[in-house]
Parts: C-alpha cells; sequence; structure tokens
C-alpha cells in the first residue's frame, strides 16, 4: 500500500490517503510507458505540411523554347522541378496514417494508471484535501502550489463541476489543466508533477470519473 499524504491549501498534512498497487499496475512498467507515450506523441501530429508534386502546379505544358538551335540547354515545362516555381520532386502529402500508432484499449487503460503509479513512487502526486472554491482566483492558486512545493511544470487533474479552480489556473506558467477523466500517460508523464483533490484522485481510481459508455483509458488517441 502506498500512504499518500494529504494536504491542506497551506501545505500542510491533515490525512493520508492509502492507494493498493494492484490497482495501477502492481509496478512500474517501463517499456509500456514508453509505448503509450510514443503513441500518444505521435498520435498529436496533424501532418500539415505538404508541398506541390508538378502536377499540381499552375502553369502551361508547353515546350519552353524548341529543342535545338538557340544556343541554350533544352528545356521542357516550367513546372519542372529544376526551375524557380515549379513542382517538388518527391512532394510531401496529407498521409496521417503513415505515422499513426494504435494500443489496444486494455493497454491503453494501464499504462494511464501505470504513469500515475510512477509518479505516485516518486512522489510527485500532490493530494489536496480539496479544490473547490467559490470565484476564481489566480494568486490564491499560485500561493496554494507553491506551498505545497511545486517547482516545475505541473498538471492539475480537475473534475468537470470544478471549473473555478481551472479558470484560476490557466494563466499560471508551466501549469496545465486536464479533465480526470482524460488523464493519459503522455500528460502525467510530461509534467513533473500532478495535482488533484482526494475526492478527484479517488474518482479516477474506483472508476466513478468515467461515464458508463467509457473506459479509464483517458483520451481515446487510437
Amino acid at each position: 500500500m502506498i500512504e499518500l499524504p494529504v494536504l491542506d491549501n497551506s501545505g500542510k498534512q491533515v490525512d493520508a490517503l492509502s492507494i493498493d498497487e494492484s490497482q495501477l499496475g502492481s509496478e512500474v512498467r517501463p517499456a509500456l510507458l514508453k509505448q503509450a507515450y510514443v503513441m500518444f506523441h505521435a498520435n498529436k501530429r496533424h501532418g500539415s505540411a505538404r508541398t506541390k508534386s508538378r502536377g499540381m502546379v499552375e502553369g502551361s505544358t508547353r515546350k519552353l523554347y524548341r529543342q535545338k538551335g538557340t544556343g541554350n540547354a533544352r528545356a521542357g515545362s516550367a513546372r519542372t522541378v529544376i526551375r524557380t516555381g515549379g513542382g517538388v520532386a518527391f512532394a510531401k502529402d496529407s498521409d496521417t496514417g503513415k505515422w499513426r500508432q494504435r494500443m489496444p484499449r486494455k493497454m491503453r487503460r494501464l499504462a494511464n494508471r501505470n504513469a500515475l503509479l510512477a509518479k505516485l513512487v516518486d512522489g510527485e502526486v500532490k493530494c489536496i484535501d480539496s479544490l473547490d472554491i467559490d470565484k476564481p482566483c489566480t494568486t490564491d492558486m499560485k500561493e496554494l502550489l507553491a506551498a505545497v512545493g511545486i517547482d516545475r511544470t505541473c498538471l492539475v487533474a480537475l473534475s468537470l463541476d470544478q471549473r473555478e479552480a481551472a479558470l484560476s489556473v490557466r494563466n499560471l506558467d508551466n501549469v496545465r489543466t486536464i479533465r480526470i477523466d482524460q488523464l493519459n500517460a503522455f500528460e502525467l508523464l510530461n509534467h513533473r508533477y500532478l495535482v488533484l483533490d482526494r475526492a478527484t484522485l479517488e474518482s479516477f481510481l474506483d472508476g466513478s470519473a468515467f461515464s458508463a459508455n467509457e473506459t479509464a483509458d483517458g483520451k481515446d488517441a487510437a
């Protein structure tokens, strides 16, 4: 069992939460985490780089001048790849399927939970007693993060009804928010710390954060 301290807004421990490692994969699995990270990273690519081939460039296909007798080198269409304004020999296309990767649903779900286990083992999860606030205040949220020891990049996981906390965090540098039902291995491993409140963490562990037609594999990227 992992004993996770539960902190108040001033950074003092007020309770402890016992977490069973078997819920998160029992042990940290580096190979699985790497596979999931590479998959999420690859699937975030948009494939917006494109160039025009000879057939895509506007212009006449007429031969520029006669083959012989001009003293110039032989030349054909102005759309040739060796002329300025012509096409590209090996044009880039928009086929995003070339780099997209897939993982089975159970593997994605296990990777997301295992990434959380890795954070717990390294002591990089900061569990707050409650993140429910009455009105957005960036200054208060900045002081709270400093009180619990956040000095690097941070991921704040929130439930759907914690809109005020999300508004309080969005202007802070190196801090990103994510919905608890979309928590995934890529975002967990891409930030040093994870901050969430007790109720949100418990909803992730018992699966109540996900609707009946969803699984706890976070954002479906496959």
